[in-house]
């Protein structure tokens, strides 16, 4: 499997498809030799892929947004080295804009350059010779969805947009050339619209050569996200943020009643896409392989079900192209500009023959640690909802039994023995030890379990720079992020960690979507309590009904709480927040329900990365100060482009704005 992970980085990298649209065409070139013959439009295609947002990158990644991630200590007031952190940080402008898809300023794609490109290719592809009907409408319907899959990336960044349905040619009109935005229903109903343009002439499913190329699976899996967005409050009656946001004949650009039957429509799209995908072989990731330690093969045998359930979580997005995934990117695989390069640790471990140098391995992006108190318990269960859990003793640093004792049995795999950690580590759930990386825990990489205090001077602490003692790259916070690192990825170089696509979309998203919807449509259900126990099952947690229900587990002001309408959703959030941490859905979900300047303006929490001993180290700290405003809930229009086309109007609350 793994020599079809490049498929796709290889069609996009392809130096054949050099920016086609910048070349002015001379007395020899024109702009039809680029589509002559099947593989130059095959070029053309890859550059139209060439936009899809860099969701692999420790620079740009929007999975960066929102409150998960925490950068360097030494970078903690450099807006600009990752810019959706430099967001979060209160850093946003309209000279400039950070992450602006606008005019692909501040690390992102230019996608409007993405969708004159998706244009110039349906105008120009009936030109190719020897290009099969069948892969001709086939390449066509990729255009298209890519071209509504743009316009919808611009809709979630920006609200209202302009449409570009069409090459604009310069002798046009004015309101061609200089085009208005549109009303936020109008540019979803035109997404919406080409996307079923497109599903029809997809494949149902990419045969693996073409692994990242877009299918029916992705197109119908896209088009429910895009419902989601379109029925949830954000989009969907927002007269509190933008009733006063009004276009140029003075209407709003977005609407100010909410409509009810938007989440009946979103749950229509979602249902259609989960038993497409099911039937052309999605489903939730298990795992079934050999274990990458002998430690790890001793247990799995002596806990199959634990451990199993640990190793479906751990490897869910680290395991190429698994039958969970709809659709990822993998980058590049040349460059070190992956999340994986800057989240893996280095260790001091130069007697193992495969261990050559720290180099290409970050050991510094971490995690904030509200991420620790959002995981559950071992019961399903919030930290503060659970009876079980000592409030009181949280900050205490307590042992773990001794791998004899018959007690340590539940901890084997996940703490180590005879260890001192802070209470917060007991009795989590099997994501939390999973994707998270902690003091007393054990980290996979290497092909090796490895047992981490994350203290100065060993392994995953600071001091291991390149072999040497290096101070700066290190867990800020002290908790490091294994979600996106291989357990059998190396050092040294690039080339020796394993490439994998990141997710853009997988099929938990969409059963978590199922449960959403079908709480909005009809309240609470078992049908709902079945779609959050698909995930919450592979996670090795009881399910919904059953823990919320408990007496003996659930405080008395919680009991039954997913009887209830809103209480649901609150609980359909969190299995959100967890299931896909780190993968930027907590920011859009925060923001779809216009929470997002109460939650992300809490300063970065961590302990003390520095500290040279468990009393040092557990020490809870502001690490850095975070501001996101309400003008920040929609992406400013950069003032450049508003001095050039007057029939733009900018995004409340920036300058420029009509106020």
């Amino acid at each position: 499997m793994r020599k079809l992970l490049y498929s796709l980085v290889l069609i996009v990298s392809s130096s054949a498809c050099s920016d086609y649209l910048s070349i002015v065409p001379d007395n020899t070139v024109t702009l039809e030799d680029y589509f002559a013959n099947r593989e130059m439009a095959l070029n053309a295609l890859s550059k139209v892929y060439s936009f899809l947002p860099p969701v692999h990158s420790m620079s740009n990644s929007t999975f960066l947004l929102g409150d998960e991630w925490v950068s360097r200590e030494v970078d903690k007031n450099d807006l600009w080295r990752q810019s959706p952190l430099g967001i979060m940080m209160g850093g946003q402008n309209n000279s400039n804009p950070m992450y602006g898809l606008w005019t692909g300023s501040g690390g992102a794609p230019h996608l409007y350059k993405g969708i004159r490109a998706c244009n110039t290719f349906l105008d120009k592809i009936s030109l190719a010779e020897n290009v099969p009907e069948r892969e001709l409408k086939d390449w066509t319907a990729q255009v298209k969805f890519l071209k509504a899959f743009y316009h919808y990336q611009l809709i979630e960044h920006y609200g209202p947009i302009v449409i570009v349905d069409r090459t604009v040619n310069v002798d046009e009109s004015d309101d061609q050339i200089l085009p208005k935005r549109q009303k936020v229903d109008d540019c979803f109903d035109y997404v919406i619209r080409l996307i079923d343009e497109a599903i029809p002439d997809l494949q149902d499913r990419v045969p693996d050569i073409y692994l990242g190329m877009v299918d029916k699976r992705v197109a119908l899996a896209i088009k429910a996200r895009v419902m989601l967005l379109r029925a949830s409050p954000f989009f969907n009656g927002n007269r509190e943020y933008y009733s006063d946001f009004l276009d140029f004949d003075g209407q709003p650009y977005f609407p100010v009643d909410e409509n009810p039957q938007k989440w009946r429509d979103a749950l229509d799209a979602v249902n259609t896409a989960i038993a497409f995908c099911e039937s052309n072989f999605n489903e939730l990731y298990r795992f079934t392989g050999a274990p990458f330690s002998k430690a790890d093969e001793a247990l799995l045998e002596q806990s199959p079900e634990r451990m199993t359930d640990y190793f479906s979580v751990k490897m869910t997005i680290p395991d190429p192209w698994n039958q969970e995934l709809i659709w990822g990117r993998t980058g590049d695989r040349n460059g070190g500009d992956f999340l994986q390069y800057a989240s893996a640790i280095r260790t001091n471990n130069d007697t193992d023959p495969d261990w050559q140098s720290n180099g290409y391995v970050g050991n510094w992006l971490g995690a904030n640690y509200s991420v620790i108190e959002r995981y559950y318990t071992k019961n399903g269960l919030p930290l503060d909802v659970d009876l079980t859990f000592s409030q009181s003793d949280k900050y205490d640093l307590f042992e773990v039994p001794d791998s004899a004792d018959q007690a340590y049995r539940v901890y084997a795999g996940f703490l180590q023995p005879n260890v001192k950690t802070v209470y917060l580590y007991f009795d989590r759930e099997p994501r939390f030890y999973a994707n998270l990386g902690i003091t007393g825990g054990y980290w996979r990489q290497y092909r090796r379990s490895i047992p981490t205090m994350l203290l100065p001077g060993t392994d995953g602490g600071i001091s291991f720079m390149h072999g040497g003692t290096g101070q700066t790259d290190f867990f800020w916070t002290g908790i490091g992020v294994q979600k996106f690192v291989h357990p059998e990825s190396m050092n040294a170089h690039s080339a020796r960690m394993v490439a994998f696509p990141y997710p853009i979309i997988r099929l938990s998203d969409l059963y978590l979507m199922k449960a959403e919807t079908l709480n909005e449509v009809e309240g609470p259900s078992q049908a709902v309590y079945d779609a959050l126990n698909k995930v919450r099952r592979r996670a090795g947690i009881p399910d919904v009904e059953d823990a919320w229900s408990n007496p003996t587990l659930v405080s008395p002001n919680n009991i039954n709480s997913h009887l209830d309408k809103g209480r649901l959703r609150e609980i359909i959030l969190r299995e959100r927040s967890i299931e896909l941490a780190f993968e930027g859905a907590r920011f859009f979900d925060m923001r779809r329900y216009k929470r997002a300047v109460l939650e992300f303006n809490q300063p970065a929490m961590g302990w003390n990365g520095k500290g040279s001993s468990l009393g040092a180290f557990f020490i809870l700290s502001i690490k850095q100060g975070r501001s996101f405003q309400m003008r920040d809930n929609l992406w400013p229009i950069p003032i450049g482009e508003l001095n050039i086309n007057s029939n733009l109007k900018q995004n409340p609350g920036w300058p420029g704005a009509e106020n």
